[in-house]
């Protein structure tokens, strides 16, 4: 059976209720004609046709130098570091969100600037609902059911999807996102949901002699617990990583779904920019600057790993090698792994 170009997905039923879906990567070099959804009236070119034709203006050519040379950086890692194609289920695409009016398609990170992309997308699906991302509120964003994601449609619908709309996604140094993951549910009083809901296991399993309270709160977790609960094999063994430190490779499957902008954290507001100029919304959207002061980089990061183990450190790396490999980030200095 020959493969349509961009991949093809297939459908099997097994036990009455139970779909696997099973996607072959392939890397798209031209992209397939876009599809009407709808009667919506659609521009004559969509952004992935916009990509690849090369006759943009020189502006965004010159944007999407860097993009195309991460793109092929992690089309090579996969080829160097994966062996056999991986079976994605339903669950697999849960956080691929979709937009038809446009012909997006992105995979959300959480804390890599996850909060302002869907306030972007809920503006351009919302039909004038939404106009200005900031004014929406972070929880309203994360709500379930104000974005589609790619889980909710046919096999059929997916694949025609997937060859034919742009696919972007959003990556971040891993330790950074890890730090800023356990700063941001670890140490911040108003998450008692993830207190009691890890913060409690955590300080159960990883503290030696802890008092009733905090067995009670799980609000004082300490980033050396936390790294010992992440390496410790009976974690993932219990359940799935919480999706806040899940890494990239297993939330977005890279290797299987070919992405066509690969943006970085670290130059968030010209990597969006270009994403939106190619969705050709630059001059009616503009993605949120982020205020914050606090922001965790390197150096903030080597700060909490000073005081972890080159035992745990070594671990703790082991886990989250993919994703320094796929999206080209270096080993951190402040490593003590040898």
């Amino acid at each position: 059976m020959r493969m349509p170009r961009g991949g093809r997905l297939f459908l099997a039923t097994c036990l009455g209720s139970l779909f696997v879906l099973v996607l072959y990567f392939q890397s798209i070099t031209k992209p397939e004609p876009s599809f009407k959804t709808g009667s919506r009236p659609r521009k004559s070119r969509s952004p992935l046709q916009t990509l690849y034709n090369g006759d943009q203006q020189l502006e965004l050519l010159a944007a999407q130098r860097s993009l195309q040379g991460r793109r092929e950086l992690l089309e090579q890692a996969c080829l160097s570091h994966t062996r056999k194609r991986r079976v994605l289920s339903p669950e697999d695409l849960k956080h691929l969100i979709v937009d038809d009016k446009h012909s997006l398609i992105y995979c959300y990170v959480p804390k890599v600037a996850c909060t302002n992309w869907k306030r972007v997308l809920m503006v351009l699906t919302s039909d004038g609902r939404y106009t200005d991302p900031l004014a929406i509120p972070a929880n309203e964003a994360h709500v379930a059911g104000n974005l589609r994601t790619l889980s909710e449609f046919s096999v059929p619908e997916i694949n025609k999807r997937l060859r034919s709309y742009l696919k972007f996604i959003f990556v971040r140094e891993p330790f950074e996102r890890l730090v800023s993951a356990y700063r941001n549910k670890f140490t911040r009083s108003y998450n008692t949901a993830f207190h009691k809901r890890y913060g409690t296991k955590i300080i159960r399993r990883h503290r030696p002699d802890p008092d009733p309270e905090a067995l009670e709160q799980g609000s004082d977790v300490s980033f050396h617990e936390f790294v010992q609960y992440l390496v410790d094999p009976r974690t993932q063994r219990e359940e799935p990583f919480n999706e806040h430190w899940e890494r990239v490779h297993s939330l977005c499957h890279p290797c299987v779904i070919h992405y066509d902008v690969v943006g970085k954290y670290e130059t968030l507001e010209p990597d969006a920019q270009a994403v939106l100029r190619l969705a050709g919304v630059e001059e009616t959207l503009q993605f949120p600057t982020s205020g914050k002061s606090t922001r965790t980089d390197g150096n903030m990061a080597a700060r909490f790993f000073k005081h972890i183990s080159p035992f745990y450190q070594k671990k703790l790396f082991n886990l989250y090698r993919m994703d320094f490999l796929l999206f080209n980030y270096s080993t951190p200095e402040y490593l003590r792994t040898r």
